[in-house]
């Protein structure tokens, strides 16, 4: 029986590794793993060789309203809800592989990725708790990140319908309008 629990403790200090890796807020660590704050803590001053963060985590759900935000939330949450679909994996697994692959391709595509982990992460929370949707755009049929009370019949997404200034700016990293 207490191998077990050693193999268990084993998977979650590597879950937090790769998460802390990646960036991740300590709430984050705490939220998602069974680890003490203490051990989280001294986790992530010996993978990271700083303190975390400190502060709120960010809780708007504005933010992923936005042209540039949306577009990346949007191809996060795409790649998630396959993955969702298409492995058994834990949660939390999940937010970590399908963040991974959004670095893949936001690096693929020279653009320097707007999601950090842990907006990542509270992208998924959003959606799970009803405050966040993912919506067809009438158009091009992509399916986008969006408020639950958006008429869905008509709406067209930010790709197919940008606003007047967007990609226009010199900004490196950012999506480039032709």
């Amino acid at each position: 029986m207490r191998t077990k629990s050693i193999l268990t403790e084993a998977k979650q200090i590597e879950r937090a590794v790769t998460l802390i890796h990646l960036g991740a807020r300590l709430q984050v660590l705490e939220s998602e793993t069974d680890l003490s704050y203490e051990r989280l803590l001294r986790l992530y001053k010996e993978v990271s060789g700083k303190s975390p963060s400190k502060g709120q985590l960010p809780f708007s759900t504005d933010w992923f309203m936005t042209w540039q935000p949306n577009i990346h939330a949007s191809l996060f949450l795409n790649i998630h809800e396959y993955l969702n679909k298409a492995a058994e994996m834990d949660e939390i697994d999940v937010v970590i592989k399908a963040y991974q692959l959004y670095q893949e391709q936001t690096t693929a595509q020279n653009l320097e990725p707007l999601l950090s982990v842990t907006r990542a992460w509270r992208l998924v929370k959003f959606v799970d708790n009803g405050m966040l949707t993912m919506t067809r755009c009438s158009k091009c049929n992509g399916h986008f990140v969006t408020h639950p009370h958006e008429v869905a019949k008509h709406y067209v997404c930010g790709l197919c319908n940008p606003p007047a200034r967007a990609g226009k700016g010199k900004a490196a990293g950012g999506i480039q309008m032709h």
